[in-house]
């Protein structure tokens, strides 16, 4: 029952946070494990080695930098390396002292990293990425061991800041069952849980239809994870109970207001970050009725644990 590294997970997140149509069922599946991949076999979300970068290909930073391969250095001709990386520039191939496309670009950074943490199954981060390392768009750098392939240690404001930020997504990740669960959704609601394990949304708070899931033009849903709907228990037997977490995601180029869903679904709920907010996220705070997700960009926010009078 091996574990393997999911490609499709790489490409169907690439996919997205670049804004091509027709992503949203297959993000349904890589969000939550991938059990079209590993049910049937008999195996568990922990099959699923999630990750959006990995030695033989792009860094974090050159995947949100470059749409092409530049391995000349190689002294291939810069025929060696993949032609097929799903990259996403921002309109500029390459650096560029451009504040407001460095800020777009650190951006798609974080949603890589905050969507890799959300989702259920094993997060695999390449190293250096926490701190944008870059190998100036070299996708083969495998005969480089120079300061092309080292990483490097020093940190200016903008590689401390993604790194505070990847710290937070870790600390998130560690308090959360929801997000470490040991056996697939069903989408439904077990018998004492308050709420269906899954539950996903439209941006207006309404659940997705079956239509709604195969809307080329849907690149705005929300996924809400049941805390007390885990189905698994701890070593000494007893149910794990988590915090209750929708993450909420905006893969469009423009600006979406997203309505949280009704009472019944609970609530109140508070942000625990936002992609668009570069560093360490601050403490938790309410969130409106209308989330505001910037073009690409993600919320995740927490569902406030109410006493039993509901005060």
């Amino acid at each position: 029952l091996w574990s393997e590294w999911n490609d499709k997970y790489r490409d169907c997140m690439r996919r997205f946070w670049r804004g091509e149509p027709h992503q949203a069922p297959e993000m349904g599946y890589r969000l939550t494990g991938s059990s079209d991949q590993f049910l049937l076999s008999g195996r568990r979300p922990s099959a699923s080695i999630n990750y959006v970068t990995c030695h033989d290909g792009f860094t974090l930073h050159d995947l949100c930098a470059y749409e092409q391969k530049h391995n000349e250095a190689n002294l291939e001709d810069n025929r060696d390396g993949t032609s097929n990386n799903l990259g996403w520039n921002g309109g500029v191939e390459g650096e560029t002292d451009d504040p407001q496309l460095l800020a777009a670009r650190e951006q798609q950074k974080r949603n890589h990293l905050a969507t890799l943490f959300c989702s259920v199954g094993v997060p695999m981060l390449l190293a250096g990425d926490e701190m944008g390392r870059t190998q100036r768009g070299n996708n083969n750098a495998y005969c480089q061991d120079n300061e092309l392939s080292w990483v490097d240690w020093k940190l200016d404001d903008r590689r401390r800041s993604l790194l505070a930020f990847t710290r937070a997504l870790a600390k998130v990740r560690q308090g959360a069952p929801v997000l470490r669960r040991q056996r697939f959704f069903k989408g439904d609601r077990p018998p004492g849980a308050a709420l269906n394990d899954a539950t996903w949304f439209r941006p207006d708070g309404t659940e997705m239809s079956a239509e709604d899931w195969h809307r080329p033009s849907l690149r705005c849903l929300g996924m809400m994870l049941g805390g007390d709907a885990l189905r698994f228990v701890d070593a000494q037997g007893k149910p794990v109970v988590g915090d209750t977490l929708m993450v909420v995601l905006n893969g469009d180029g423009r600006t979406h207001l997203f309505t949280l869903p009704n009472v019944e679904w609970g609530g109140p709920w508070e942000v625990l970050l936002e992609t668009a907010t570069p560093g360490e996220p601050g403490p938790p705070r309410p969130a409106p009725k209308k989330v505001r997700l910037p073009a690409r960009s993600l919320a995740l926010l927490r569902r406030v644990a109410q006493s039993p009078t509901g005060s």
